[in-house]
């Protein structure tokens, strides 16, 4: 059914070696955290992103094992509740109900190959699943044929980057047991632009209604509904 294939020389090398200096080397060096890690975890935030291989949470927050739940998939897409009973739905579901994790980040990003497959659909035409998938991004398309259809290439693909962020931020919210904790004041949704070449992150206000620099502060804008009922 298989064959063994040799490490030396082919792709695998450079992550087999990585993998031995985290062993020999990191792993050490946080073996406490590790220890504890195995028992429980009790994550900061649940962060939805793209798959893109740029996109690396731990190296841009800056966190470390166990801070962060990570769930990625292309084009950073969450279907709305009962749509689709995938990984995605399933993923928020745990993070929410079981590990009452109180905040939701959903990040996109510069450069994104989805967002191009949504702006230019003959390039996702011999990926059906793909094609398929995006098809949960259309409102976002649907803004930036209706009102941008002006601008350039360059600035569609941001506009549509950050019109499908808001449009999964919507869609998140169809998770009951998402909605029922943002009207009950206990969880925050973020929603985030990475920008590839700087590092700089664009954060969505939505009382601005407009993203803005993300910035260390003690109140950090969030693209969080109003609660509804009093959590007491």
């Amino acid at each position: 059914l298989g064959h063994a294939a040799p490490v030396q020389g082919t792709p695998m090398r450079r992550i087999v070696e990585g993998l031995h200096r985290f062993q020999t080397d990191g792993f050490p060096t946080k073996r406490d955290l590790f220890h504890k890690l195995a028992e429980s975890q009790n994550p900061r935030a649940l962060f939805i992103t793209c798959g893109d291989s740029r996109i690396v949470p731990d190296l841009i927050m800056q966190t470390s094992p166990g801070e962060i739940f990570i769930c990625r998939n292309a084009g950073n897409i969450v279907p709305p509740f009962g749509e689709v009973a995938g990984g995605v739905s399933a993923t928020i579901e745990y993070a929410v109900v079981a590990l009452e994790i109180p905040n939701i980040i959903v990040c996109g990003h510069s450069d994104c190959g989805a967002m191009k497959g949504i702006l230019y659909p003959h390039t996702t035409s011999t990926m059906p699943m793909v094609a398929h998938w995006l098809r949960h991004a259309e409102p976002a398309r649907y803004v930036v044929e209706e009102l941008h259809r002006e601008k350039s290439e360059e600035e569609k693909l941001e506009i549509l980057t950050r019109e499908n962020i808001l449009a999964q931020l919507t869609n998140l919210t169809t998770h009951p047991a998402v909605a029922a904790r943002l009207a009950r004041g206990t969880l925050r949704i973020y929603g985030w632009h990475y920008d590839i070449s700087t590092g700089d992150v664009m954060n969505f206000d939505a009382e601005r209604n407009e993203f803005v620099h993300l910035e260390p502060a003690e109140r950090l804008p969030s693209a969080t509904p109003r609660p509804r009922h009093d959590v007491g």
